[in-house]
């Protein structure tokens, strides 16, 4: 018999699930930071584990789990891509004209490795296009866009889950109110007012 009550069984089933699910999605981060290295290709982490990295160098504990992985490339680059990660055992696939790499073929998209396109408009709707891959600098193990890179890309999509994003960067400090000058006036009035109403 379990020493564990079903709802406590529950609860221990749910957290493993999460745990194995962040697992495989560092583990797929590091194979493509591996894979594009040893290529000798450029690219940046970017999106939610760029965030994670930049805000576990203040504090660990408030770092914030994401299912996929971003990644900035120069797109004059894929076919070299292509060719690297499908050798280290990815497969291709576009989808909603986004390309990216998947664990398997039928894997779910939402657990892939999203490209996204250096100098380019990653939106028509945004206000700048993507940083430069040169834009990156290596913290920790892996090579993650600079944080105002990171942040003018957050500005710039602007959902929820950005938002969000950059409200965690700002509590542990990583970045203050000197910011808003930095960017473009649409997008400076973005972080002025997560400054003004952190909570939504």
């Amino acid at each position: 018999m379990s020493k564990y009550s079903i709802t406590e069984l529950e609860s221990r089933l749910s957290y493993d699930r999460v745990v194995a699910i962040m697992n495989r999605v560092q583990e797929r981060l590091q194979r493509t930071v591996t894979t594009l290295r040893a290529a000798g290709i450029p690219f940046a982490v970017v999106g939610g584990n760029a965030v994670a990295t930049w805000v576990a160098t203040i504090d660990a504990e408030a770092i914030r789990q994401t299912n996929d992985v971003d990644i900035l490339i120069v797109r004059a680059d894929l076919p070299r891509i292509k060719e690297a990660m499908t050798a280290a055992g990815f497969h291709y696939r576009e989808s909603f004209n986004i390309c990216m790499f998947t664990d398997t073929p039928d894997s779910s998209a939402r657990a892939g490795i999203h490209l996204l396109f250096a100098g380019e408009m990653v939106d028509p709707k945004h206000i700048t296009p993507a940083p430069e891959v040169s834009e990156r600098v290596i913290v920790g193990d892996k090579d993650v866009l600079k944080l105002e890179a990171l942040i003018r890309m957050k500005l710039n999509a602007n959902r929820r889950k950005d938002q969000v994003h950059i409200l965690d960067m700002i509590e542990v400090g990583l970045i203050d109110e000197t910011w808003v000058s930095r960017y473009p006036p649409e997008l400076g009035a973005r972080l002025q007012h997560l400054f003004d109403t952190p909570g939504g």
